[in-house]
């Protein structure tokens, strides 16, 4: 029986792009349904999309696999951005305030959205992580009710080029295929392998990926500065191949002898790598191109985390990504950045149930799409299909399917790490202006019906006066008689 409720995942890879079809269950376990991988090498290069047809054709093969083993039809998906496309930016906003201001939530929201309109140059802002604010001379996490006569918000401005963000929506258009939710992939990934105790006593995640290395540094639960370095394993495959030998062949020498550190009185100057059969090349020569690059990796790594975290990351350094499984990974790091604390995460910390074996096998090279899986919190399953796939609903109605049944996000809901697509932010934008529109409309209400009741008043008044006159009238003129009448018996 095909399954009536599921969540589609789907991380645009540089070596490879995943689906991932799972359903949460009530205790808040994940049962992996279907896993389909296509090689996406070709037409994504460090994250980004350089052929938009054949990343087109790759998520139209990826969703039909994953409709072919659910049965269902798919009616959205979630999707991962990262790659060499988004960056960090420290920005600071500052309120001066007259004396012995008390800090309100308003004022707070002004510095937020004033952040928010930064404008950057072929970028845009995905996202934006709150540091602290100083109010005078002191950093707080919540100002709201302090007085001060200065207000400085400190953000991280999460950013992205334009034009991936064009080209991403422009794959999907042509593939027929609703995106749910689009979520920074980093973020995703650090939900999902990170303890509180990292993210709170400080730590440093790093994504080692084929094209590129993610590195995002946390402190206090707060998201400190994210980077994305444009090396990864896929170098340490290119300088191998440079001994004279096809790609193919130094990737399998990569995972038969690489090691990330190897001490020098374990090199045996005598011994000699087999290559294909017929060809090799001296141990010691090749131990050096792979420490070469590792050790370029691991500086580049290392200068992207903030000099004023460097002695705070107490909760360590963790690693991720297919790139963590070269041997003796931990003991390269350590000895580079004197970091004693080092651990790998090989899987996320969700409970998963599967009986895939690219899940079963726990290498980390799943913890990305498997964290934005759990991210989803939408039913993706349409129809259930009983024929030819093909002979079934066009995924265009699936589109339209999604747009009847899926609520609109209000812009108070979204949550940290999520992107923003551009039709939700028309809608947004005009369920901004409905909502001034009505309050303005609210507010002319209340003047005129306020007008109303000061025109009734001063006709009451006047009435008021007017009957006060007459009588005043009135009793002057019985005084006046009755004075005269007086006067006459005297």
């Amino acid at each position: 029986m095909a399954p009536k409720e599921f969540i589609v995942a789907i991380e645009l890879g540089s070596s490879k792009m995943t689906g991932v079809a799972g359903k949460k269950n009530m205790d808040g376990s994940i049962s992996i349904l279907a896993v389909v991988k296509e090689d996406s090498s070709s037409f994504i290069r460090k994250g980004v999309i350089y052929n938009i047809d054949k990343t087109a054709q790759c998520i139209t093969n990826i969703v039909k696999r994953l409709t072919t083993q659910l049965k269902t039809s798919i009616v959205h998906v979630y999707v991962g951005v990262g790659g060499q496309s988004i960056c960090s930016n420290k920005n600071v906003i500052v309120k001066n305030l007259p004396a012995d201001t008390i800090v309100t939530q308003e004022m707070v929201n002004e510095l937020m959205d004033a952040n928010r309109n930064m404008s950057y140059q072929e970028q845009e802002i995905l996202d934006a992580a709150t540091q602290e604010y100083k109010v005078d001379n002191q950093y707080q996490i919540d100002p709201v009710g302090i007085q001060c006569t200065r207000l400085e918000g400190n953000f991280l401005n999460i950013l992205w080029r334009k034009e991936f963000y064009r080209k991403l929506n422009k794959c999907f258009d042509i593939a027929e295929v609703a995106i749910a939710e689009m979520y920074l992939a980093p973020l995703a990934l650090a939900d999902s392998v990170l303890t509180d105790a990292e993210k709170r006593s400080g730590c440093a995640l790093v994504d080692m990926g084929a094209d590129t290395t993610t590195v995002s540094v946390y402190y206090k639960n707060i998201l400190r500065h994210l980077a994305v370095i444009p090396l990864g394993s896929n170098n340490i495959t290119k300088d191998i191949a440079s001994l004279q030998m096809e790609e193919s062949q130094a990737e399998e020498m990569k995972l038969k002898y690489a090691s990330a550190w190897t001490d020098n009185s374990d090199i045996d100057n005598s011994l000699m790598l087999s290559i294909d059969g017929e060809r090799s090349v001296e141990s010691r020569k090749f131990i050096e191109i792979v420490e070469g690059r590792i050790e370029e990796i691991i500086e580049n790594v290392w200068f992207q985390v903030p000099s004023e975290y460097v002695d705070r990351l107490l909760g360590g350094i963790i690693l991720t990504g297919g790139g963590a499984n070269l041997k003796n990974i931990e003991t390269a790091f350590r000895n580079r950045t004197h970091v004693e604390k080092i651990r790998i995460a090989r899987f996320v910390q969700q409970s998963i149930s599967a009986k895939d074996p690219l899940i079963n096998s726990q290498n980390g090279m799943m913890n990305t799409v498997l964290g934005l899986l759990a991210k989803g919190d939408m039913n993706c399953a349409g129809q259930e299909i009983n024929g030819d796939l093909f002979n079934n609903q066009h995924p265009a109605a699936n589109n339209q399917q999604a747009a009847q049944t899926r609520e609109p996000r209000k812009p108070n809901e979204i949550e940290p790490g999520v992107v923003i697509t551009e039709a939700e932010k028309q809608k947004a934008e005009e369920e901004r202006r409905r909502k001034e529109e009505e309050e303005e409309a609210q507010r002319q209400r209340e003047i005129e019906e306020a007008e109303r009741r000061q025109r009734e008043l001063e006709e009451a008044e006047r009435k008021k006066r007017k009957e006060n006159s007459g009588f005043k009238k009135i009793w002057g003129k019985v005084k006046k008689l009755v004075g005269d009448a007086i006067t006459e018996d005297e």
